[in-house]
């Protein structure tokens, strides 16, 4: 997946394991889980739904939420950085994360541009380590 909002990709393994790996992963890259909304159980308990299994995290990682909150209290509305794990009608898994890049110049800050820069690089990391 390659959009101007975000980049992931698909990867080798079935979503629970998957699910684990990434959050392993972004936790080894510094990164919290600081929310997490089980879409499809959602969809499925309020509108009796099904779906495939469809999760949006909720990743922050505190030292550069610290910087961009100083650079701009109100940058808040655009974190934190969301990643999405979800398995298609085929199966296969797939991880789609934020592009810092395309999101945080919204704040037109020069600052926090350098922090998306930062975050990017992280957030490729974690991906490439996925896809290992």
């Amino acid at each position: 997946m390659i959009k101007k909002y975000g980049f992931g990709k698909a990867v080798p393994m079935p979503f629970a394991a998957a699910y684990e790996q990434l959050t392993k992963t972004l936790q080894a890259e510094g990164f919290g889980i600081v929310m997490e909304i089980n879409v499809s159980e959602t969809l499925k308990n309020k509108i009796n739904h099904d779906m495939p299994p469809y999760r949006i995290i909720g990743a922050c990682k505190p030292p550069f939420a610290k910087r961009a909150i100083e650079a701009d209290p109100s940058i808040g509305i655009l974190l934190p950085c969301n990643i999405v794990i979800r398995e298609d009608a085929e199966g296969v898994v797939h991880i789609d994360l934020m592009d810092t890049t395309a999101i945080l110049p919204l704040a037109e800050n020069e600052e926090i541009d350098g922090i998306a820069d930062e975050i990017r690089l992280k957030l490729e990391r974690v991906m490439e380590i996925l896809t290992q």
